[in-house]
């Protein structure tokens, strides 16, 4: 997949010569949450619709209000994961591209790359989803790999999925048949695992059932 192929060109962008009206009418038609705006062929900044909505003078050029623009943007060589990143954190459904001069050449839209991501291995493929949790100077990503691969698993990816001062969570995405071999192993190596599976509640209910019967046996 080449993440180029997903640049669009449909939506025009604008000028600092255009008027607030012409802004509003983009916004109106489309439903997206930025317009880049651009002057000779380069990338001034991007105006925000929300903002763009609350302006009375309709008549007035949006160069009066450059100070509204927000930076932000991609280039022909940013990854798919970086395109994510860079959505949330600038709150936005579009994100223009610059070419190799800098220029304009386009935008990503959220949907086309959420698409471009769903339709990827790491998440298409079927596989298991398991989340691990340790303390933050303890974990290592190659134990994690080799934990799943020496129980004849296939390790899709994995990323850091969330973390605090001292712990810190790990979501993998693996292909195997027996997952419950892949779950006891990171408990011994004193992972908690944190996602439950069903076969791991069966093994946790006979345990329970052998420590209840010893117990009664006890007695």
């Amino acid at each position: 997949m080449n993440i180029n192929d997903f640049i669009l060109e449909e939506i025009k962008a604008l000028t600092l010569n255009d008027t607030v009206r012409c802004a509003q009418q983009v916004c109106e038609n489309l439903p997206i949450t930025h317009i880049p705006i651009v002057e000779g062929g380069k990338l001034i900044g991007c105006l925000p619709e929300s903002d763009i909505q609350t302006i009375e003078d309709k008549d007035k050029k949006l160069s009066e209000y450059s100070y509204l623009l927000d930076i932000f943007y991609s280039n022909n060589k940013t990854t798919l994961l970086d395109l994510i990143v860079l959505f949330a954190d600038n709150d936005c459904n579009l994100i223009p591209v610059l070419n190799e001069e800098m220029n304009y050449a386009g935008y990503y839209e959220l949907s086309d790359v959420l698409d471009a991501f769903a339709d990827s291995p790491f998440l298409h493929n079927e596989s298991e989803t398991l989340i691990i949790g340790k303390n933050k100077s303890d974990y290592s990503i190659g134990q994690i790999a080799q934990i799943v691969e020496t129980n004849g698993a296939k390790l899709l990816g994995l990323y850091i999925s969330s973390e605090n001062q001292d712990n810190i969570q790990v979501t993998l995405k693996i292909i195997t048949q027996e997952i419950n071999e892949v779950i006891q192993t990171f408990r011994r190596y004193d992972y908690h695992v944190v996602t439950q599976h069903e076969d791991d509640f069966y093994l946790e209910e006979l345990k329970d059932r052998a420590a209840y019967l010893r117990k009664y046996l006890d007695m």
